[in-house]
Order: C-alpha cells, then sequence, then structure tokens
C-alpha cells in the first residue's frame, strides 16, 4: 500500500467517518428550533482554544452547511471536531495506527474555570478507522463552568485523564492527551458547550474563545469555524 501523505485535504478525506461518527451519536433533531434562541448567544464563561500549537478545525461553525453537528443533535449543536498539525499535514506514515496522528496523545487543557462533575479514562484507544459503538464517548470530561455552561471533551485517550471527580480546574490547566476513543475513526478532540450536564436535556451553546489566531489573523473574542486552522495567542 502506498503511505497517504497527510496533508490536510487528504487528511480530511480520511476523517469523513470520524465528523460523521461524532453526528450520528444521539438522538436526532428535536432541537430544531433552538438555534432561534441561542444563535446569538454570547458565551459566559472565559474560553481558550484547550490545547498548544496548530490545530485544524475538520467542523465548526452555526450552519449545517458547515458544521455536520448543527442538526442532528441538540446537545452539541455548535460542537466543534479538531485535530492537530504540522505544516498543515495532520500525520505520518499510511494512518492505519493511531501514532501515524500528530493528534494522538497532545496535551489538552482546561478551555475555562470550573469543577470536574464527569469523566472516564479507561476506554481502549480505537484501531483507526473502527467505532466503539458501546461507549460513544470514550474517554471524556465534564467541566461545570458554575454559571449554566458545560464544557464536553470527548475521545481522549486512555489513562491519560489526570484529573479526578470534584476537582477545581482553571483555564489552560492540562488536563489529558488526545486520543481515539469511542465513537471516533481517528484522533481528534471533540468539544462542545451545553446548558446542563445531561445529553438528554442540554442544548448546545454557541463557542467563542478569546485571544487565538485564525489562519494567522488575530482574533480577541471569536468562534472557530471549518477549514480554519487556529492557535492560542
Amino acid at each position: 500500500m502506498k503511505h497517504i501523505k497527510f496533508t490536510i485535504y487528504t487528511f480530511v478525506v480520511v476523517t469523513v467517518f470520524l465528523l460523521t461518527s461524532c453526528a450520528d451519536m444521539l438522538m436526532g433533531d428535536e432541537g430544531k428550533y433552538d438555534e432561534d434562541v441561542y444563535l446569538n448567544y454570547k458565551t459566559k464563561t472565559v474560553l481558550e482554544l484547550p490545547f498548544e500549537d496548530d490545530w485544524y478545525i475538520a467542523a465548526g461553525g452555526k450552519s449545517l452547511e458547515i458544521n455536520h453537528h448543527f442538526a442532528p443533535n441538540r446537545h452539541q449543536r455548535y460542537a466543534l471536531d479538531m485535530f492537530h498539525v504540522i505544516n498543515r499535514r495532520g500525520g505520518i506514515g499510511d494512518g492505519t495506527k493511531n501514532e501515524d496522528y500528530y493528534c494522538f496523545g497532545k496535551p489538552l487543557n482546561a478551555p475555562g474555570d470550573g469543577k470536574i462533575i464527569a469523566l472516564e479514562n479507561g476506554i481502549d484507544e480505537n484501531v483507526p478507522g473502527v467505532l466503539n459503538t458501546k461507549k460513544p464517548f470514550g474517554n471524556y470530561i465534564v467541566i461545570d463552568h458554575l454559571n449554566g455552561e458545560f464544557s464536553f471533551m470527548l475521545h481522549l485517550k486512555k489513562n491519560s485523564i489526570i484529573v479526578a471527580l470534584g476537582d477545581t480546574v482553571i483555564r489552560g490547566q492540562k488536563v489529558g492527551l488526545a486520543g481515539n476513543s469511542g465513537y471516533s475513526t481517528g484522533p481528534h478532540l471533540h468539544y462542545h458547550l451545553q446548558s446542563t450536564s445531561s445529553v438528554e436535556t442540554g442544548v448546545g451553546l454557541p463557542i467563542q474563545f478569546i485571544n487565538y489566531y485564525a489562519d494567522d489573523v488575530f482574533t480577541e473574542r471569536g468562534e472557530p469555524i471549518t477549514s480554519q486552522i487556529v492557535r492560542k495567542k
């Protein structure tokens, strides 16, 4: 087999199943009118990108045209799928091993201050291209920002989470490593913000981060969208 050159464009093809996997996890479009209420929502929590270096936004934005999360899942309507890139490449090799992906094992940080109210740390990594349908979130963290906003970080690496239930975290604090666990076909971070801690009752909220670069343009406060490369200031 010829090795795949992991430019962003070929890598996006490789991760098509990854994108649909997040979208197909739960429930259907019960929140079809939620965008009328939340489309112009202003994030209360001071959030920063939960990683260092360059990451590619594989899915993000406020419409179905640019963000596959928008219609299927009420609780993650404005979710982001992101992976680490170096020189606009997502990895090396042929993509058959998690270690082929630059994202795998990259440190992840708390995006904002809050309290850890749920987590899972013992789910095995997937082989790229294979889904874990029994544990769709994989290894994950939920942060209660104590203001009616809750951060969900999904698909982390097995046994990499270094915070515990009840811990208080601060923005930028390391919490774990990126992985490929759960309903995911390749290493990446799924991140979304919602209005409750429950996927049954929560409604997805728009996510504004502070002080980051999007395609090398500084943004004081903004919302990453599909195809951008972002990094913290």
